[in-house]
């Protein structure tokens, strides 16, 4: 099959200029805490920092991301040496002592990035009331770090999934203003034609608002069948619904890049960790 998406160009990683602590935040704690005696944030081998805000500390704990924690922290579930918090900003200090649901939890010690050529039929979930098989089963008794997918793929859509520990750039990648871009193989149940095509390439609007594909084209050889979309959104069945929108039953859809990552060695139902460079990369691209 004729390679249709191309490679992303590697950048540098910039250099990290660590900041000065910050303030502890007012009339949050019911005791005051002894001041700062360090010039520099107190590290953890690993890079964790200390102060650090409750969600953030949360998510590198490999429970959630940052964004799920601040809801975890609103509803009450976490309490910092015996006091509940609900304020996700609040700073945790290296020796205090977190519950989450009651249960203690510290900051891993480890961190493991995971790259997933998902097959059909499974879901992208950490675990199923109905008991499907999930993204989580494929990895049982060989990865023994907690991870949990960035962003989803729905049960129908096979191709690459990110999977890790890192709260920080499980963050970066699922927020919408790093425009994470992703190549996917679309095939449909019709040929295309080249009025759809071209409106699906100038944008329109879905119901949950307007959507523009940073490419879309037809791959060489498919006689219509196949098309390749590039798109940095990420709203729930996005793909899906922009053909649907068209009239067009999508047969099968595969995710074929994510984050200039590709599926190159990887059959469908295994994984591998990411290199040292493809974590920089990821990190400061």
């Amino acid at each position: 099959m004729t390679k249709f998406y191309e490679k992303f160009e590697k950048k540098k990683p910039e250099k990290i200029i660590e900041e000065p602590p910050r303030k502890r935040a007012k009339s949050v704690r019911k005791e005051a805490q002894p001041e700062l005696k360090f010039k520099h944030h107190a590290k953890y081998e690993d890079g964790h920092s200390f102060p650090m805000r409750l969600n953030k500390f949360i998510a590198h704990c490999g429970i959630c991301s940052r964004r799920d924690a601040v809801e975890l922290v609103k509803k009450g579930s976490a309490k910092v040496n015996g006091n509940t918090i609900t304020e996700p900003g609040f700073e945790v200090m290296e020796n205090d002592t977190v519950l989450l649901d009651g249960k203690r939890i510290e900051p891993i010690q480890k961190m493991v990035y995971i790259l997933m050529n998902k097959p059909k039929n499974v879901i992208t979930t950490l675990s199923d009331e109905k008991a499907r098989t999930t993204v989580m089963d494929i990895l049982k008794n060989k990865v023994k770090e907690r991870v949990y997918p960035v962003g989803r793929l729905d049960r129908d859509t096979t191709g690459l999934l990110l999977l890790t520990n890192d709260g920080d750039l499980a963050q970066k990648l699922s927020h919408p203003s790093h425009k994470v871009k992703k190549i996917y193989h679309v095939v449909t149940d019709r040929p295309i034609e080249e009025s759809d095509l071209a409106a699906i390439k100038k944008g329109f609007d879905l119901e949950d608002g307007p959507v523009k594909p940073d490419r879309a084209y037809i791959i060489e050889g498919s006689q219509g069948y196949e098309i390749g979309i590039e798109i940095h959104e990420g709203r729930n069945r996005v793909v899906r619904r922009i053909f649907e929108h068209f009239k067009y039953k999508v047969v099968r859809l595969d995710r074929v890049m994510y984050a200039g990552l590709t599926k190159k060695d990887i059959p469908r139902g295994w994984f591998r960790n990411l290199t040292p460079k493809e974590v920089i990369f990821l990190k400061h691209f």
